[in-house]
Order: structure tokens, then sequence, then C-alpha cells
């Protein structure tokens, strides 16, 4: 009989994203009601750019900016669900699986809990993987720093990948 041996590797990501008038809110996927909106060459979703790079940084595949460069005309506004579904095509061809993905993040307003499921559950769909292995969390900075003064919104996340090989 043949044991095959599990690998596991970890990537952890951060993304920043300014915040302006004349943009929509975007975040995990979802549209979120605010005055003002990330600035980006994409749609700016701030979480799912931390996401991306933590998976890509799990597999020493580089960061967002040399998959998807935002010089190039392709990305302009594109859905960053879109971009995910890229990423994983990349992490599936390595023969990796995400294990989970836990993330939080950094913004004073506006308020995130009504949303957070929703993003769960886009999140999950993309990443082929259930919900209960996707975390998304949400943190003021008691009014501290760039995000605290309402100038951008942050994003961490960190995942785990899982590969069975002989």
């Amino acid at each position: 009989m043949r044991l095959e041996a599990l690998t596991i590797r970890v990537g952890i990501g951060y993304d920043v994203h300014a915040l302006v008038e004349g943009r929509p809110m975007i975040l995990g996927g979802v549209e979120i009601p605010y005055d003002r909106g990330l600035l980006g060459h994409s749609d700016a979703d701030v979480l799912i750019h931390a996401i991306m790079d933590s998976l890509l940084g799990a597999l020493a595949l580089g960061d967002i900016g040399a998959h998807f460069p935002d010089h190039d005309v392709r990305y302009r506004g594109i859905s960053s669900l879109e971009l995910l579904e890229q990423v994983m095509k990349l992490i599936q061809a390595q023969g990796y699986r995400i294990g989970n993905m836990d993330s939080i993040i950094v913004a004073q307003q506006p308020k995130l809990a009504p949303f957070i499921q929703q993003m769960r559950v886009n999140l999950a769909r993309v990443m082929q993987i259930n919900e209960t292995c996707v975390s998304v969390k949400a943190t003021t900075t008691e009014r501290l720093g760039f995000a605290g003064r309402e100038e951008g919104i942050a994003a961490q996340a960190i995942v785990s990948l899982e590969s069975f090989g002989g």
C-alpha cells in the first residue's frame, strides 16, 4: 500500500486602496452602499486583492501586480472575483487546493457586518471551498492612521493550501 504525503503551504497577503468619490465600493464581490469607493485599476476590491496575494505567495508565484499589471487595459474595471478565478486556475494547475482562508478588512467606515455573509458566499464559490473554511472579519482602527481618518481601506488575508503527492 502506498501512502501519500500531505503538503501544506501558507501565504499571507496585504493590500490598501484609497477612498475616493465617484467610485462604487466593492468588498468581497459585494457592492456596499457608501458615498465613496476604492481607487484602483480594477474594481479595487481590497479584500480580494489581499486574498489573491496570499494564494500566490503560498506557492511563490509572485504577486497580483505581476499577474495583472495596472497598465494592462484588459484589467481596467474588471471584477476582482474574475481575477480570483484566474488565480484559482494557477493554484489548481500546481496541484493544490485551499484548506482555509482567514481575512480582515480594516475600515473606520462603512460598517461591514451586514455584508460579511455575502462576501463569504462569494469567496467560497470562487475558491471552491465550503463557507466554513472562509473567514471574513472587519475592524476599525479607533480613528488612528489612514483608515481611522477614512482616507483608505486595508485588508489582510492568510491562506493554507493542501496538496497530496506520492
